[in-house]
């Protein structure tokens, strides 16, 4: 009897010390925390004054250009995305109704925020000169960033909202993403 209660203390008493053990959490030192905090606002940043002079540099460049320098600075999903979003009930080659475009775009985008037939950025087909009037960080997660960006044409007195999504590929950075609300 006396050894089955001795082997019975032994027993609760390990079990009692592998859940200790396997409540042991180990934190990352402080500052380990700061570097990957501090990579990570600098790296929006960088993404940040990278989104702003590829507007301006979109916007100054030759519009012959235009569909060129897209591809440049956009992933090849929101390319293809956007031009389709462009040619929306056009009668050119490959244009899709509006219908066909939701259907074959809402798994991976928002088409209600597409820009359908407007073009890149800003709704109107002509501009004097863009610039952009702010850009601040929304949202940030592992080579994504968010932007709340306002473009202004003050040749033509107008002002141009939108959400601009930021992604972070084989060490540069691209627009994956721009959430435009249609002219009204």
């Amino acid at each position: 009897m006396k050894r089955t209660v001795i082997a019975s203390l032994f027993m609760m008493i390990a079990c009692k010390e592998e859940k200790k053990e396997s409540k042991t959490v180990v934190e990352p030192h402080p500052t380990e925390k700061k570097m990957v905090q501090n990579n990570q606002s600098n790296e929006a940043e960088e993404a940040k004054k990278w989104l702003e002079k590829s507007i301006v540099d979109y916007f100054k460049d030759d519009i012959g250009n235009g569909e060129k320098n897209l591809q440049k600075i956009t992933t090849e999903d929101y390319f293809e995305y956007k031009t389709d979003a462009a040619n929306v009930d056009l009668d050119v080659d490959g244009s899709l109704t509006e219908k066909e475009f939701q259907d074959k775009w809402k798994s991976k985008f928002d088409p209600r925020k597409a820009g359908i037939g407007i073009g890149f950025l800003i709704p109107a087909q002509d501009w004097i000169n863009i610039e952009v009037e702010s850009c601040n960080l929304k949202s940030t997660s592992k080579d994504e960033y968010v932007f709340n960006v306002v473009l202004r044409d003050d040749g033509f007195k107008a002002h141009y909202p939108s959400v601009i999504k930021v992604v972070k590929e084989n060490g540069s950075f691209l627009i994956a993403d721009v959430l435009q609300d249609e002219p009204k």
